[in-house]
């Protein structure tokens, strides 16, 4: 596995560190890890119905993301979450650990990466796992552009679709 550290200290790329027990989810993280200067994220590994297309979704870590609406937004076919297999084969990393530094570990390019315009608009640093779940790095956002830059991937940033609150009968 990359040493994830030494890549972005190797390539000027600024983080503040802050170790915790592992958590595996959004809402783990928010009881175990103490509130940081950065927007917590929400990283979802998927593909397509073919197998041929995965995604690396990026959204801030409250959006309820529409999963029926998400793969006109994205331009694809049904969307799935890909498999604890293609998320290793791919990013090199475990379920609970899916963040956007993995992008290390896709030299190939073969993920694509998708950024809520929203939360990249309007956010000044984000939340990352570094590789694995006990830590989370604090990355300034100019930082995370010049680590995509690094590693090659191109981003495509859409208005990820958010689940709409279901409609109150009247009666």
């Amino acid at each position: 596995m990359t040493d994830i550290y030494a890549f972005l200290q190797g390539h000027a790329i600024p983080y503040s560190r802050h170790d915790h027990p592992p958590v595996y989810t959004v809402a783990e993280a928010q009881r175990l890890v103490p509130p940081l200067p950065a927007a917590r994220v929400k990283n979802l590994f998927l593909r397509d119905a073919r197998g041929r297309r995965h995604f690396l979704v990026v959204m801030a870590a409250d959006k309820r993301i529409d999963m029926k609406r998400l793969p006109a937004a994205l331009g694809a076919d049904r969307l799935s979450f890909a498999s604890a297999d293609h998320l290793k084969d791919h990013l090199g990393v475990d379920p609970g650990a899916v963040t956007i530094l993995a992008l290390v570990n896709d030299p190939q390019r073969s993920v694509r990466v998708v950024l809520d315009r929203r939360l990249w608009q309007e956010v000044d640093a984000i939340q990352c796992h570094p590789l694995v779940n006990t830590a989370t790095l604090v990355i300034p956002r100019p930082a995370i552009d010049r680590f995509l830059q690094v590693v090659g991937h191109k981003v495509v940033i859409v208005d990820v679709p958010e689940q709409r609150p279901p409609a109150i009968a009247s009666g």
